[in-house]
């Protein structure tokens, strides 16, 4: 009996199938991931060697500018699109895959399906999660939550693509400045950029201060907010997830916010949300504590 073209295959050898696929995928980024982390490690243990001043410009240029431009708001698409490029040379994957982990994190903060939270270990939320890439989609399912992203042909090009644009960077320092821009430009520079940001799923959930009562272990940390430029006021950002400003105080540095406003006035920005007085008081632990004791 002759074969019928077209066969369609049982819904359950299906879903075999992809899933067999997606965990291929999942080792295969595992590899990649603690392979980077190898490489730019060992690269700072070479980088005293190859020590020039030009090449510790180079990377720390290279640092504040993929650092702090890789955030999101409402910009015109170009200057979307160009962001989104920068942040992907901080070597933490593709936008789609940043943004997904982010959104599941504030969706499931401090639960057993939160992308990375200490409540596993510290090791885990810092770097151990990076490497477990079948372990994540266990917790958290497929990347549904990007649909607004999946369907902009940009963001597929630069997942399909994202290695090629950081050995073309890497090519590029190598050419301009041997191997001292090489290895400060991407090793030290990526070094930089992972634990300045990595500390932040970590240091931020485990130590510091909760000024908002946001119920989770989201805290403000100011040695994490001078490393990363504003990222360590963590609790700010939990308590006020819509909030283009995360240092709420003025003595609390925030560069992302400082760009901004920058932009804003230029009109390249629009749509700059904050949190008003009576947002502060509905989260404020100060203002609760004290309405508690009132009561008794």
């Amino acid at each position: 009996m002759a074969l019928e073209t077209g066969t369609q295959y049982p819904k359950d050898s299906m879903q075999l199938k992809e899933q067999v696929v997606l965990e291929k995928k999942g080792d295969f980024w595992n590899r990649v991931n603690l392979g980077t982390l190898i490489v730019e490690h060992i690269a700072v243990l070479f980088a005293p060697f190859y020590f020039t001043w030009n090449a510790f410009w180079v990377a720390m240029i290279l640092y504040l500018v993929t650092l702090n431009l890789g955030f999101s708001l409402k910009l015109t698409k170009p200057l979307e699109y160009l962001f989104a490029y920068i942040g992907l040379h901080c070597a933490q994957g593709d936008p789609m895959f940043w943004v997904t982990n982010h959104r599941y994190h504030h969706q499931f903060t401090d639960s057993v399906r939160d992308p990375h939270s200490p409540i596993e270990g510290f090791w885990f939320s810092h770097i151990g999660w990076a490497l477990h890439n079948n372990y994540l989609r266990e917790k958290v399912g497929k990347s549904n939550n990007v649909m607004d992203l999946k369907k902009q042909s940009y963001y597929w090009f630069l997942r399909r693509t994202d290695l090629l644009h950081l050995v073309g960077l890497a090519l590029l320092l190598y050419v301009c400045g041997g191997l001292p821009h090489l290895i400060w430009g991407m090793g030290v520079r990526i070094v930089a950029v992972h634990h300045s940001t990595f500390i932040v799923n970590s240091l931020c959930h485990t130590w510091g201060t909760r000024p908002w009562n946001t119920g989770d272990l989201s805290k403000n940390n100011w040695v994490v907010g001078l490393l990363g430029f504003g990222e360590g006021w963590h609790n700010n950002h939990h308590a006020f997830q819509f909030s283009a400003r995360v240092g709420l105080e003025w003595w609390q540095l925030d560069i992302p916010w400082y760009i901004i406003k920058l932009l804003e006035h230029l009109g390249l920005a629009t749509d700059v949300k904050v949190p008003t007085e009576i947002q502060k008081l509905k989260l404020s632990v100060k203002v609760r504590n004290a309405s508690t004791q009132h009561e008794e």
